[in-house]
């Protein structure tokens, strides 16, 4: 499979989106579904992974959290948060929901 880079980050040329498990397209599989899902698509050399904290109201984060925590340093982890004009300050907004969102996910880095 080819690799791509996003700017210095090397990636294989299939990704995965995770929304659909937590919201969006109707009914949500079993949760226990969806980790052998996100686990099978790394077996299958998907490195990687995106979700968002508005996917399920934070659930996504921690379902995808949970599944790739085996393999945590061999994949790209991204995550999207919201942002509304009159917020306030931008980086201290930014700063506290990545902090959630690094706390659902279970890990100390987003890529």
């Amino acid at each position: 499979m080819k690799a791509r880079f996003l700017s210095d980050l090397k990636v294989l040329s299939i990704g995965y989106g995770y929304m659909g498990l937590s919201h969006g397209y109707g009914a949500v599989p079993e949760r226990s579904e969806s980790i052998r899902l996100i686990q099978s698509a790394f077996d299958l050399g998907c490195t990687f992974f995106d979700t968002a904290e508005a996917y399920g109201a934070g659930e996504n984060e921690r379902l995808v959290g949970e599944a790739v925590k085996p393999f945590r340093h061999k994949i790209v982890l991204a995550t999207k948060l919201h942002l509304n004009k009159g917020m306030g300050d931008t980086v201290s907004v930014i700063r506290a929901h990545l902090g959630v969102s690094l706390k659902r996910l279970g890990t100390d880095y987003v890529d």
